[in-house]
């Protein structure tokens, strides 16, 4: 996979007024943006309520992504957590519907020292799928140094 480059949407999640997530919504929001020439799709990370949804919910917004998005731009699939274990069943699932790359956060809440935020990352980096890491500070309550 080469670097992604440009445009990264840190998408949102559609939701019903029932609170189910709204696949349809999130097709047609996919659509739109590659339409509108994002380079490409951050699906389910924290802006995508990522916090919230079920850990099923979860999988199959990266699967639809992946799914709907057929190729026309890369899918970073949100697989942070704050268990390094959960993180790694997200990121080999996202690996598995064919997302191009993992998005992961440092374990939030947890306030790991340097060495447990290397080998959290050192884990998820042999998931066999591109890693991404997103320093939040503010969430994380660490700098990625």
């Amino acid at each position: 996979m080469q670097m992604i480059t440009g445009s990264i949407v840190a998408l949102i999640t559609p939701m019903r007024p029932d609170g189910a997530v709204d696949y349809d919504g999130l097709r047609k929001l996919i659509d739109w943006h590659i339409e509108q020439g994002t380079n490409c799709i951050g699906a389910v990370g924290t802006t995508g309520e990522s916090p919230t949804v079920t850990v099923e919910e979860h999988c199959e917004i990266i699967r639809v992504s992946v799914e709907q998005a057929r190729g026309r731009v890369p899918i970073m699939a949100g697989c942070g957590a704050n268990s390094t274990a959960e993180a790694i069943e997200l990121a080999k699932y996202a690996k598995a519907v064919g997302a191009d790359c993992q998005l992961q956060v440092v374990p939030y809440y947890n306030k790991p020292t340097p060495e447990g935020v290397y080998e959290h990352f050192k884990a998820l980096d042999k998931c066999g799928v591109p890693l991404y890491i997103y320093n939040i500070p503010g969430r994380s309550v660490i700098n990625i140094s």
